[in-house]
């Protein structure tokens, strides 16, 4: 097989939510992600794109387009961090309601998070993945 043929990129998961504004607020200034687009391609039609920093996949919401009306949140969108501690940390001082970190074994910590229309973000820390491996 054409190991280029096969090469794939996750760049883009598409969530649910009620409130697009709400939704852009709560990832922009809350969380401080980049907004990447906001734009209304068509009477009706939006589209956002917000990103991690430091992240090459984005999340994708909107309305006026069958995929954003999905009828369930979306639930353990990971979020990997290098230091778990710190990044629940920042976030509580920014208002989100992040769970206590679990130790899972192996290395790997979580804590958990939701945005305001309930899809589930989770942190993750894995031990061998600091300094260039992150």
């Amino acid at each position: 097989m054409d190991m280029n043929a096969a090469r794939m990129k996750l760049e883009l998961v598409v969530i649910p939510v009620a409130d697009v504004d709400r939704a852009k607020a709560f990832y922009v200034d809350t969380l401080g992600w980049h907004g990447d687009v906001d734009v209304r391609p068509a009477p009706g039609v939006r589209v956002v794109q917000v990103t991690p920093p430091a992240s090459a996949c984005s999340i994708g919401f909107g309305s006026g387009i069958p995929v954003y009306d999905a009828a369930s949140p979306a639930a353990d969108l990971h979020l990997v961090v290098e230091d778990i501690e710190a990044v629940r940390t920042d976030l509580l001082g920014r208002g989100v309601q992040v769970g206590g970190i679990t130790d899972v074994g192996g290395g790997v910590r979580y804590a958990g998070f939701n945005d305001p229309d309930g899809n589930g973000l989770l942190l993750q820390e894995m031990a061998w993945r600091t300094g260039d491996a992150y």
